[in-house]
C-alpha cells in the first residue's frame, strides 16, 4: 500500500529484509527503477542476487544517473511517515525539513539533550517520535545505541552495557521495563539514565513511581503530539530528582479539572481551543506553526484542518481539550473515537470491518477501555447471528460456536496488525444504542461495558 502511494524510484535494503524485497518484485510498481543491496555479509549471497545493485555500483555514474531534483529548501519534504486515518486506511504524512529541525531543537531545549548523552533507540524509526528524537541526537552529537526491535530484557541489558543516559518510551514499554527489572535485577536501580521522555499516553501514578525508583537520577517528562504535527506539541515534567520540594511527582490529574494535563506547548508551537457550541471551556484542539505537515502524500490539498475555512492555517488535531489559566493543555478525549493503545493508534472502524467479515457476527462496536499498562485496551462488543452461540472455552470445537480466541484467530487471518486485535470481547445481547442519525453511541457502550466488565467479558 505504502509503496504504491509513494511511488518510489529507489529501494534500498540489506539481507535482513531481502526476502520482503523479493516479494515486492511481484507487485507492479511502475515508478521503481533501482533496487540497492547494502551490507551483504557473504559473497555467495551477493552473487546469487545480482539483479540488485551493490553499494559500490552507486559510485559509477553510468549505472544510476543523478536525481534531477533535490529537495533542500526548508519547506520541501524530508520524510513521509505513515499513519492510519479515521477510515483505517494508511496515509502518508509529509513532513518538511523546517518542521523536523524545529521539533528536534525543541526536544534539545526542553529535555536537555547534549553531546555527552548515550541515547537508546527504543522507538522504531518508522515512527515520528523515534525519527525526531534521532535527529535531535544527531544535532547535539550524542552517541546512538540501536535495537533491532524493542524488548524489555534486551533493553535493560543494553542500558547497563553502554551506560545509556536517555531514551523515549510509551506506557506499555515502561510497564515492561519495570516488570523485567523486578524479575532480572530484583528491582536494582540504574543510575546512568538521566532523561526519559514518555509519549503515546500518560503514565499512571504507580507506573511513574516505579520508574522513578528504578531510574532514581532520571528526569521524566511527558509529551503529547501527533504525526501530522511532527511529533510533540506539549511537554511536561513528571518527575525531577533535582527538585527537593517535589522529588517524585508533578500531578497531571486534578479533580477540579476535566481530563489530563499534558503541559505547555514548545516555543515554536501555537495552540488554540475552538470551543464547542455547548461549552464555555472545552473544544477542539488546533495548532499552528512551522511544525505542521505539508499534507498527506498524494492528497496535498486535503490537509487535515478544521472544517471551517475561517481557521486559516490551524491544524485540527482531532482531540478535545481545554487550556487553563496557566497555559497548560488539558486533554479530555478524541473527537474521532481513536483509541491509543501502547503508543499506537487504533481506529475502531478498521477493526469493526474485519470482525464483520466473520459469518457469526451481525454487528460490532470497538471501544477503548482505560488500562494501566497500555493506556487504553482495545475491547470489541459483538452481536452474534441467531444460529451462533458464545463459548467461554478457549477453542471452539463445534460449528456455529464463537469465543474470544476464535475471533482473535479470525483477526490474525485477515492480517490485521497485532496491537489492533481486541484484547477482550463482549457478547452484546441487545441492539447497540444509536443516535437519531443511526450512529452508535460509543460512550453509552463504554459505560455499560465498564460497569459490567467482569460479567460480560470472556477471560483472556
Amino acid at each position: 500500500m505504502a509503496m504504491l502511494l509513494v511511488e518510489p524510484v529507489l529501494l534500498v535494503t540489506d539481507e535482513t529484509f531481502f526476502s520482503w524485497c523479493i516479494g515486492v518484485q511481484n507487485i507492479d510498481i511502475p515508478s521503481l527503477k533501482w533496487r540497492v543491496l547494502m551490507e551483504f555479509t557473504s559473497t555467495e549471497f551477493a552473487n546469487e542476487h545480482n539483479q540488485f545493485l551493490k553499494t559500490e555500483m552507486l559510485k559509477q555514474h553510468e549505472v544510476m544517473p543523478s536525481l534531477s531534483t533535490y529537495a533542500w529548501a526548508p519547506d520541501d519534504a524530508v520524510v513521509i511517515c505513515f499513519t492510519s486515518g479515521t477510515t483505517g486506511r494508511p496515509k502518508g504524512v509529509t513532513i518538511s525539513h523546517l518542521a523536523f529541525i524545529t521539533q528536534s531543537l525543541a526536544k534539545i531545549a526542553i529535555v536537555g539533550y547534549g553531546e555527552d548523552d548515550v541515547y537508546l533507540h527504543t522507538s522504531p524509526l518508522v515512527h515520528i517520535g523515534g525519527l525526531s528524537s534521532a535527529m535531535a541526537m544527531l544535532i547535539v552529537g550524542a552517541c546512538h545505541v540501536l535495537l533491532p526491535k524493542f524488548d524489555a530484557e534486551t533493553a535493560i541489558q543494553v542500558m547497563e552495557q553502554h551506560c545509556v543516559t536517555c531514551f523515549i518510551t510509551v506506557p506499555a514499554m515502561m510497564a515492561d521495563l519495570v516488570c523485567v527489572n523486578r524479575t532480572m535485577k530484583n528491582g536494582a536501580q540504574n543510575s546512568c539514565v538521566r532523561k526519559i521522555l514518555n509519549g503515546g499516553g500518560s503514565l499512571s501514578s504507580q507506573l511513574l513511581k516505579d520508574a522513578a525508583q528504578i531510574f532514581p537520577r532520571a528526569k521524566i517528562l511527558s509529551a503529547y503530539g501527533m504525526t501530522e504535527a511532527c511529533s510533540s506539541l506539549t511537554f511536561m515534567t513528571l518527575h525531577d530528582p533535582t527538585q527537593e520540594s517535589c522529588k517524585v511527582t508533578f500531578p497531571t490529574n486534578n479533580r477540579s479539572k476535566q481530563g489530563t494535563c499534558v503541559g505547555k506547548p514548545a516555543p515554536h508551537i501555537e495552540l488554540m481551543v475552538k470551543l464547542d457550541e455547548n461549552s464555555l471551556r472545552v473544544g477542539k484542539i488546533l495548532t499552528r506553526g512551522p511544525h505542521t505537515m505539508l499534507g498527506y502524500w498524494g492528497h496535498q490539498e486535503n490537509v487535515a484542518r478544521s472544517e471551517s475555512s475561517s481557521n486559516g492555517d490551524w491544524l485540527d488535531t482531532g482531540d478535545i481539550g481545554t487550556i487553563d489559566e496557566f497555559g497548560n493543555l488539558w486533554l479530555i478525549g478524541r473527537s474521532n473515537g481513536r483509541i491509543k493503545t501502547g503508543g499506537e493508534n487504533v481506529y475502531p472502524e478498521e477493526v469493526e470491518a474485519v470482525l464483520l467479515e466473520h459469518p457469526g457476527i451481525v454487528s460490532a462496536v470497538v471501544i477503548g477501555i482505560v488500562d494501566v499498562r497500555l493506556g487504553e485496551m482495545v475491547v470489541a462488543c459483538v452481536r452474534l447471528q441467531e444460529s451462533w452461540v458464545w463459548s467461554d472455552v478457549g477453542n471452539c470445537n463445534r460449528d456455529f460456536e464463537l469465543s474470544s480466541e476464535a475471533l482473535k484467530h479470525h483477526c490474525r487471518t485477515k492480517n490485521i496488525t497485532g496491537f489492533k486485535i481486541p484484547k477482550r470481547f463482549v457478547r452484546w445481547e441487545k441492539q447497540f444504542p444509536l443516535t437519531t442519525t443511526g450512529k452508535v453511541k460509543r460512550d453509552e457502550v463504554r459505560r455499560e461495558v465498564m460497569s459490567h466488565f467482569q460479567i460480560l467479558t470472556s477471560s483472556l
